[in-house]
């Protein structure tokens, strides 16, 4: 769940990719990058880090031009290294920086046929260097030494045959111009939008159109599944569906949990279908439990506010906040390693006590994934003095791996695979515990846009919607991405350089 975004402006694009990439800065924490261009040469900067602490003034100024494109990193895959941190290069042919969010499903199989058949040679474990080297070749193939837009176009149209997955992504091409896509089931979310300044028409794309907001750009609207951008270096904007059979099916955990909750995708508002979770969920409650004994309803925050408090209004009792976040303490969910999630729990909250003493507490939280936080919290909620703590989720039980870009890769290390839900309340130390159905979490996010008949809730399900994932394929999965092999690869690339280059590469 990456952060990407790509600028085309009239003036130097350093400064707005750097706050648009701190905008961005909850799709991942873990490395981040900047790749300009002057239309002669490119000027990256990308180390481990956050945003803030990975470009200092002197980065800054040595990242020329009025084209570019920054990326925030969440490891799926590979390690944290800052040989995998984003934006990648390569130099043939034009020259093509990109940076990339989601997950190629036969990455295996590409990295093969790219060393095999293209003579492409992929310097790292990330599949985003390879979809990268697919659009190089790509576009290689179309055998011009000066590229138009309809060749652009027909590369992207090339990547669609041959990468399964979800996959959004921005590129810039030397001299050419940038370039956004999406993969023909829309899994992976991406906007566009545009600006008007006295020099003429900016555009900005971006992983969530919260960033467009935040630095005053007018949202377009979302890239189409299997559709392609191209803003070519004149500025002029330009637009074409490049798959054969696009579907829209958008990932319904980017409404859960991943995206901000002031963002719009697929012209759904997060912040709308939060509050329709929290509805439902309440109704369910009000079923199975119409004499229910619940004093307060308490957050974990933040992404379950918004829920929590609607489900508190639906029941009828006090909302109170009764955790005080640390904000200098990430996304526990997005932390590398399962020794580094325990460990940020307890940093990362403290408890009021006299919202808890000798109460009976319903905790709201988006989803239970690894429930490593879960019953941390119930057990600050005990240690704080309630009398019974039970524990709702806005998401269903979390039972299979995500393959498309979603840090779930190992099944067995979700609490609730192979378990019922009381076997789950008993693991975290609830009371009792109340998930969320499917059909009414489709219900609470759908509603925003009648018009999407399929989400991918594959992490719920089972089911994923591009049909090509075998047993084989998770069990091969769950091998290399499990928490056991990160930490394996993390320690043998403990040697992390950054990267900054200022002159051209």
């Amino acid at each position: 769940m990456c952060g990407i975004v790509g600028i085309f402006g009239q003036t130097p694009v350093n400064q707005p990719l750097y706050e648009a990439l701190t905008v961005l800065q909850h799709r991942g924490q873990d490395a981040a990058g900047i790749a300009t261009s002057d239309n002669r040469r490119f000027y990256l900067r990308k180390s481990n880090g956050l945003v803030r602490d990975v470009f200092e003034s002197q980065h800054m100024m040595n990242l020329q031009g009025n084209m570019g494109i920054g990326h925030a990193r969440y490891p799926t895959a590979g390690c944290s290294s800052t040989a995998e941190a984003q934006p990648f290069y390569v130099n043939s042919p034009y020259g093509i920086a990109l940076a990339h969010n989601g997950n190629l499903t036969n990455a295996s199989e590409l990295k093969r046929d790219l060393f095999v058949e293209d003579l492409r040679h992929i310097n790292t474990e990330s599949d985003s260097e390879i979809l990268l080297n697919v659009l190089a070749h790509e576009l290689h193939r179309q055998g011009r030494i000066r590229i138009e837009v309809k060749d652009v176009f027909e590369a992207v149209a090339g990547v669609h045959r041959r990468c399964t997955g979800g996959y959004a992504a921005v590129a810039s091409i030397m001299g050419y111009g940038i370039l956004g896509f999406r993969d023909p089931w829309g899994i992976r979310p991406i906007v566009y939008g545009k600006r008007d300044t006295d020099r003429g028409t900016e555009y900005m794309i971006a992983s969530e159109s919260v960033a467009l907001d935040a630095l005053g750009f007018e949202l377009i609207r979302d890239i189409a599944p299997g559709e392609a951008v191209f803003i070519d270096r004149n500025g002029e904007l330009h637009t074409r569906q490049c798959a054969a059979q696009p579907r829209l099916a958008p990932c319904i955990f980017e409404y859960v949990y991943l995206a901000r909750p002031d963002s719009i995708i697929d012209d759904i508002s997060v912040y709308k279908a939060r509050l329709r979770m929290g509805d439902q969920l309440s109704t369910k409650i009000l079923e199975q439990c119409p004499d229910h004994d619940i004093d307060v309803v308490i957050p974990i925050p933040d992404t379950s506010r918004t829920s929590a408090l609607q489900l508190a209004f639906r029941l009828g009792v006090k909302y109170r906040e009764g955790f005080i976040k640390n904000r200098y303490i990430g996304r526990t969910f997005i932390m590398p390693g399962q020794k580094l999630r325990k460990k940020s729990v307890r940093q990362k909250l403290n408890a009021i006590d006299l919202e808890f003493k000798d109460k009976n507490v319903l905790l709201v939280d988006d989803s239970i994934v690894r429930g490593t936080t879960s019953k941390q919290i119930i057990q600050m909620a005990r240690e704080a003095g309630a009398k019974k703590v039970y524990f709702a989720s806005a998401a269903p039980a979390v039972r299979y791996a995500n393959v498309y870009g979603i840090d779930m890769p190992a099944a067995h290390e979700l609490v609730a695979h192979g378990r019922t839900d009381e076997e789950v309340a008993t693991e975290i130390g609830a009371d009792e515990l109340i998930y969320q159905d499917l059909d009414a979490l489709i219900e609470a996010v759908g509603a925003g846009n009648r018009s999407i008949d399929q989400f991918d809730t594959s992490c719920f399900s089972g089911e994923y919607v591009t049909g090509d994932i075998s047993q084989r394929y998770l069990q091969q999965l769950e091998l290399l991405r499990s928490d056991a092999a990160k930490g394996a690869r993390d320690t043998s690339h403990s040697d992390n350089p950054t990267v900054d280059l200022h002159t051209s590469i």
